[in-house]
């Protein structure tokens, strides 16, 4: 169709979006796990890999906001959610929507995309690359 064709041109700015938003609701889980903000009931001493985790959704999820190292941050963020998801919500059951891991596959699998597709518009690996 002519009207969907005309989106195109777009895709920079969409995909500025996805990893923007992506990358916003990705730093809440770091900041959750390291100040309890928002509030959670999970909140506990971190150690070992869920320290690792914390830091690396807070930190890698600010460097995906503000695109900058896009592909190697998103390919490590890509393996951090295969490994959350394989060890914490796989042993839970099969299914993601009854274990939990659905956001997990989804984090996975955007970054993933990430790691081909680039930044897009509005990211620091632009004005790095230029």
């Amino acid at each position: 169709m002519k009207f969907f064709d005309g989106l195109a041109r777009y895709q920079p700015q969409a995909l500025a979006a996805l990893r923007i938003m992506t990358a916003l609701q990705f730093i809440e889980h770091g900041t959750q796990k390291l100040f309890n903000f928002p509030v959670s009931d999970h909140a506990g001493a971190l150690t070992g890999l869920t320290l690792t985790a914390a830091i690396l959704e807070f930190a890698g999820g600010i460097l995906l906001a503000l695109g900058l190292f896009t592909r190697p941050v998103a390919f490590l963020l890509a393996g951090e959610m295969a490994i959350a998801y394989f060890m914490a919500h796989m042993p839970q059951g099969f299914f993601p929507i009854n274990n939990g891991g659905d956001s997990a596959i989804s984090f996975c699998f955007i970054f993933l995309y990430l790691v081909f597709a680039g930044p897009g518009a509005l990211a620091l690996d632009n004005r790095r690359n230029a």
